[in-house]
């Protein structure tokens, strides 16, 4: 068994102790957090995260703490000797990532980030229809992916610029530009637009990105948004000879709802495609934390490394955003 601990214990921290216990190949045996009024689950308390970090007891340890502490974390738990799974932002920057990769490559320990949204089975799907060069080489890829928030976002650390990084794009944006590399490789021209349209906090609430492969020729857009009244999760891959629309995202609070994935190949008359030639698949189960946590363990028990979510990735997609977050506008 795997001996886990777990730094940062709220929301994010208990997802991910409940798909530890799940996935069965680790355990939770300490946990710390800040607020001392969460309900630690009859796991063991530290009383800081240094202390948990130098448990000989711990092997691997879960960063689920605000943005600004996972840099610092993860460094930590790498020169501790411990194997480290850390949400996402990575770090504010790509210097960052550069930072952190240089102590995990003379650590010897494992390191993958939690861009959960490529463990989802609907994406694998396209993934894998993509290996497979079924439909040819991507043309183009549109990425939206919205949601609204309350007057409560205020308190939220996650709209404090010095605690988040940044607004919409490194919270939720990052998934999707993280999806879109996965898809279609890397973006070399970017055009973007970062600015705040409403809110009036301190950090972005819509970012507009074009992006473009200058050696195949893929383009991709995307749309990160906290104006969206309604949560809205769509992302479309059109191919040489077909196209794949997922639209809605299984989560546990149902907000983006049903995850829908339609995919049809094209006729060889015009129009190429119609809404009657679509296969729709509804994944109604979300297997994408349980997923998630096998991949990690099974690097840690058979010393095979990181593919989904390595550090590398890591690297690329957060220089991708300090590229995008050059063009903030005078509306952020």
């Amino acid at each position: 068994m795997i001996n886990c601990g777990i730094i940062g214990f709220g929301k994010m921290g208990k997802i991910r102790a409940k798909a530890i216990e799940t996935e069965g190949s680790g355990r939770v045996v300490a946990v710390f957090e800040v607020d001392k009024q969460i309900d630690s689950q009859g796991y063991r308390v530290f009383s800081s995260a240094d202390d948990l970090l130098a448990s000989p007891n711990i092997d691997a340890v879960f960063v689920c703490t605000p943005n600004i502490m996972n840099k610092t974390y993860t460094i930590a738990g790498l020169k501790g000797g411990k194997h480290v799974f850390c949400e996402k932002p990575p770090a504010f920057t790509a210097a960052d990532v550069e930072e952190i990769r240089e102590v995990e490559a003379s650590s010897g320990k494992k390191l993958m980030y939690g861009f959960n949204h490529r463990h989802h089975r609907s994406v694998e799907t396209m993934k894998n229809i993509i290996d497979s060069k079924k439909f040819g080489r991507i043309l183009w890829m549109r990425g939206r992916y919205g949601k609204s928030v309350d007057d409560d976002f205020f308190q939220n650390w996650r709209s404090k610029k010095d605690m988040a990084g940044g607004g919409i794009l490194i919270d939720q944006g990052i998934h999707m530009l993280d999806l879109l590399l996965y898809m279609g490789g890397s973006f070399d021209e970017i055009h973007a637009l970062v600015s705040n349209l409403y809110w009036e906090i301190d950090v972005e609430d819509n970012v507009f990105a074009i992006m473009r492969n200058s050696k195949t020729g893929t383009v991709a857009s995307l749309h990160s948004t906290m104006t969206q009244w309604r949560h809205l999760f769509s992302l479309e891959i059109f191919m040489e000879n077909g196209y794949m629309v997922l639209n809605g995202l299984k989560t546990s609070s149902g907000t983006y709802g049903d995850e829908v994935l339609s995919i049809a190949q094209n006729r060889t008359t015009a129009p190429r495609a119609t809404w009657e030639d679509e296969e729709k698949i509804t994944f109604h189960v979300n297997t994408s934390w349980k997923s998630e946590i096998t991949h990690f363990f099974s690097a840690i028990k058979n010393d095979s490394s990181i593919k989904i979510g390595n550090s590398k990735d890591a690297l690329t997609l957060m220089k991708l955003i300090d590229r995008i977050y050059q063009k903030r506008g005078k509306h952020e």
